[in-house]
């Protein structure tokens, strides 16, 4: 496969470029850049589509030069000063990825690879780095699947994807516009829907066994009306101190470890 050498900011740079800070575009084309070490080889690794490896004209890594020889992705090696543009603030970022966006479809919480890890839910996000936080303890505590539900941060925003290092693709990945098409396949599939708020059943005693949807709210408002109408309980996380709530992701942790915890 012969490589393909951009050395000026023409079309098709842009449009990779694009996809750093324009998330309609990134949909709309259905792919998004992944930068760094770690996320690259994950991605590699748990099977998702690269469509093109991008890296800076000069000498690489042992790493980067196993990847390039051996990807089947299109090969675009670019001008330095370009390649830093799309590389984000990851030091040594010496390749780039262009991944191809998975379907949204629910019918893929079916297909998950840990078919009895809970499903997390993050109910209208404000930050695409707590998605990528809470992506990461998903990961770390065994769920199936991330899914982001109402008018919310992009999971595949960048600073979403950085900050998950990497188990963002270990897990089912989902965007979907309301709450009730996820009710309706946890109802079809015997899930109890969880959610979290600092009023509630304290967390020691919430039914957290079996076919679990963790559902964890927005970082100013928590969970929406029609997500809490849809719980079959409500958990609360006992605190001390003078901190009046946690952090969304931090406090969906917290959950998905006493879950793992229960399933031993």
């Amino acid at each position: 496969m012969q490589d393909l050498r951009i050395t000026r900011e023409n079309a098709r740079f842009q449009q990779w470029e694009a996809l750093l800070t324009n998330r309609t575009k990134r949909h709309r084309n259905r792919e998004f850049l992944v930068q760094g070490v770690r996320p690259i080889t994950r991605a590699v690794e748990e099977g998702w589509t690269v469509r093109a490896l991008l890296r800076a004209d000069g000498p690489g890594s042992a790493w980067s030069d196993d990847l390039w020889a051996t990807t089947d992705a299109e090969r675009v090696v670019l001008a330095p000063d370009l390649h830093a543009r799309l590389s984000g603030r990851e030091e040594g970022a010496e390749l780039v990825a262009v991944v191809e966006m998975p379907e949204d479809g629910v019918a893929r919480l079916g297909e998950s690879a840990r078919p009895h890890g809970p499903v997390v839910v993050f109910d209208r996000p404000a930050s695409p780095g707590n998605i990528g936080t809470l992506a990461r303890s998903a990961d770390a505590f065994g769920a199936s699947a991330l899914v982001v539900t109402g008018h919310a941060a992009d999971p595949y925003d960048p600073q979403a994807v950085r900050a998950s290092t990497g188990s963002l693709f270990a897990l089912t990945v989902l965007r979907v516009p309301a709450h009730g098409p996820v009710v309706d396949h946890a109802h079809t599939n015997g899930y109890r829907i969880v959610g979290t708020d600092e009023h509630g059943t304290a967390l020691a005693d919430a039914p957290l066994d079996g076919r679990v949807v963790i559902v964890v709210g927005n970082e100013t408002h928590g969970i929406s009306s029609g997500w809490r109408a849809a719980c079959d309980d409500i958990v609360s996380i006992p605190m001390v101190g003078s901190a009046s709530s946690l952090n969304a992701a931090v406090a969906g942790s917290i959950v998905l470890h006493e879950a793992l915890r229960r399933r031993g």
